[in-house]
């Protein structure tokens, strides 16, 4: 039994991870990849960081959620369409059946009962300011997803934020209200009627919500995480995500028509119980989605756990390496200035990774940085002059050089003439190699496969 089980797991380790895949056909690389993907994003389920942002999200939209609709109320009022407002959160809250309705109506009387044109300067700001923290909260669950510590800075906060709260229900409604005309035009009424037209009609009609549930979500993957976010891998998370929550939907409908029981526990808190239920698997099928995006993009991720990427001290100088040859490949040759998630994709590297080495790289003063958000990387001395010890210098040191270790070791003579000896052994190897050697060097087998 033991050797079966053992046999078991190394045929799955074989079919998830293949020795050469780049030897496989197209269509098992891709199937090969997907299940890597679903690996990766059953093992950070399993870990709980995700349903713990989760949950931090449905408290934090329970507090945000009347501020929001009401900033964007406003705004759907200055155009004429702010009774469209209701029967969107109604369609939203579908999955909550007739509850929905109910819970659509009260909020939408709380949004009418706050007067944004009397609130004042104050009362506008913090409303503002409540907007505004809801969405810096989410961008820090898809930054966590993303391994990204830096957030927006506050600046670009308030003006990407706000630009998406007051542009993109217009955008939205627009979009319905084309949608539906088209859908009730008298050509399209009439092509219903036909057999084989009438069908096509019925299931576009049918995916339209798919559609614009998926395009919502893919927006959201691209522009909340703080960092650049391709198309393609947005997309796949997106339409998994997308046909995730509309299946949940119907589930959750089914779940919330048999709960006669819970309502007769909890009375009138059932509405509010199952209202933050829907929330959070919304929001948890919202994290899952940009997880997926996230593994498409950085598949150098999938085999390692999150608090388990940790180099060695020989990969860390390797890295350090290759990290600036392509940098100062690309500055040589003048093209576009690397980026870290170019640049982590290149290396086939965890992200945190190759951004750690670049801070060391730039806080060493070996690179810079040319760009505030998103930012390229270049060479910050002359590559004739730059030696290539000074790289390894600048990962091997930490903060022992600035005086902010809390602790030191005592001396030892012996220790510190080995140590000694091996600096000078790697000074002599090393001497008079420069960065623009080492660029040369790496160039010599491009032009040779070229040729």
């Amino acid at each position: 039994m033991l050797n079966l089980l053992l046999n078991i797991k190394v045929a799955a380790m074989q079919l998830l991870w293949p020795e050469d895949m780049a030897a496989l056909p197209g269509w098992k690389q891709t199937i090969s990849r997907m299940l890597q993907v679903v690996v990766a994003v059953v093992r950070d389920f399993l870990e709980g960081q995700l349903t713990l942002r989760a949950m931090s999200l449905v408290y934090t939209t329970l507090l945000s959620l009347v501020p929001l609709l009401a900033l964007t109320f406003s705004v759907l009022k200055g155009f004429g369409v702010q009774n469209q407002l209701e029967p969107a959160l109604v369609n939203t809250l579908s999955a909550l059946g007739d509850k929905g309705e109910e819970v659509a109506r009260q909020i939408v009387s709380f949004v009418d009962n706050i007067k944004v044109g009397v609130l004042g300067s104050l009362g506008l700001g913090m409303l503002i300011y409540t907007v505004v923290s809801l969405l810096h909260k989410i961008e820090m669950s898809f930054n966590y997803i993303w391994h990204i510590d830096r957030p927006r800075p506050l600046g670009q906060r308030f003006s990407e934020y706000l630009s998406v709260v007051l542009v993109g229900p217009l955008l939205i409604f627009s979009a319905l209200g084309v949608t539906a005309t088209m859908m009730n035009s008298n050509v399209v009424q009439a092509l219903s009627h036909l057999p084989l037209l009438g069908f096509i009609v019925q299931s576009i009609g049918t995916l339209i919500p798919y559609g614009m549930v998926i395009v919502a979500f893919t927006f959201v993957y691209i522009f909340m995480p703080n960092t650049r976010v391709r198309l393609i891998p947005a997309l796949i998370g997106g339409v998994v995500a997308g046909i995730a929550w509309e299946t949940a939907g119907w589930a959750f409908s089914a779940f919330v028509a048999n709960s006669g029981n819970y309502t007769a526990i909890y009375s009138g808190f059932a509405i509010l119980i199952m209202f933050m239920i829907w929330l959070f698997v919304s929001w948890l099928i919202l994290l899952l989605g940009t997880s997926i995006a996230f593994y498409c993009q950085h598949p150098g991720h999938i085999a390692v756990k999150r608090d388990k990427q940790v180099l060695s001290p020989l990969m860390t100088e390797q890295l350090s390496l290759m990290v600036m040859l392509h940098i100062g490949k690309r500055y040589y040759l003048k093209q576009p200035d690397w980026q870290v998630d170019e640049l982590a994709r290149q290396l086939g590297a965890p992200l945190n990774l190759v951004q750690a080495v670049l801070d060391k790289l730039h806080s060493s003063g070996l690179i810079l940085v040319t760009g505030e958000e998103h930012p390229p990387y270049v060479p910050a001395q002359d590559m004739e002059t730059l030696p290539v010890r000074n790289i390894l210098d600048a990962v091997r040191s930490g903060d022992e050089q600035t005086g902010l270790m809390p602790w030191h070791l005592p001396k030892q003579p012996v220790v510190d003439r080995l140590m000694q000896a091996r600096d000078a052994a790697i000074g002599q190897a090393l001497e008079q190699q420069t960065l623009k050697d080492m660029v040369l060097a790496g160039l010599e087998p491009d032009a040779a496969d070229k040729g």
